[in-house]
């Protein structure tokens, strides 16, 4: 898997668990205390977060860090 694959790929799972959570990225970007351009991003496999990034997405999304580089039963996208 490339780097790009990988960001596309954990970017679709941030935006799945954010939506199971029922929170926009508005919501998100303001609890984790970043932008909302950086939350999209990295939704669509244009940001690499860091560390400390990932491991507040999956604070505020109560989530086990590791849950969120779990792929199987993502879509995939062309």
């Amino acid at each position: 898997m490339t780097g790009e694959e990988l960001r596309r790929k954990f970017g679709r799972r941030i935006r799945a668990t954010r939506r199971s959570r029922d929170v926009t990225q508005e919501k998100l970007a303001e609890y984790c205390g970043l932008s909302p351009e950086y939350i999209s991003h990295i939704e669509r496999g244009r940001a690499s977060p860091s560390f400390d990034v990932i491991a507040e997405l999956s604070e505020e999304l109560e989530v086990h860090p590791q849950t969120l580089f779990d792929f199987t039963g993502l879509e995939e996208r062309s």
